[in-house]
């Protein structure tokens, strides 16, 4: 079955630097465009980050242009969200997500949480 597990959240300050990773099984990982989504507390969750299943195109939120970057390895059927210059309002739960078979598949998230 797919799976997906996030890693790598914590407490930053303000103007660091995180890398979240999302460790996946159960479908052929390098055939898939993987996505990174965050959810806000009282807000809906949002995409953040998308990358095709070879890595070639990448697509950011414009909130996050020029501070994070997705990657992914898929020898390693991982998939990264390096981010910089972090910011109080990136304070959300972030989830990867993949769609196999015409269905969306979720990890559990990982919290970030940017302090002032």
């Amino acid at each position: 079955q797919v799976q997906l597990v996030e890693s790598g959240g914590g407490l930053v300050q303000a103007g660091g630097s995180l890398r979240l990773s999302c460790a996946a099984s159960g479908f052929t990982f390098s055939r898939y465009i993987m996505s990174w989504y965050r959810q806000a507390p009282g807000k809906e969750r949002e995409l953040v980050a998308a990358i095709t299943s070879a890595g070639g195109i990448t697509n950011y939120a414009d909130s996050v242009k020029g501070r994070f970057t997705i990657s992914r390895d898929n020898a390693k059927n991982t998939v990264y969200l390096q981010m910089n210059s972090l910011k109080p309002e990136d304070t959300a739960v972030y989830y990867c997500k993949v769609r196999f078979n015409g269905v969306d598949y979720w990890g559990k998230g990982t919290l970030v949480t940017v302090s002032s």
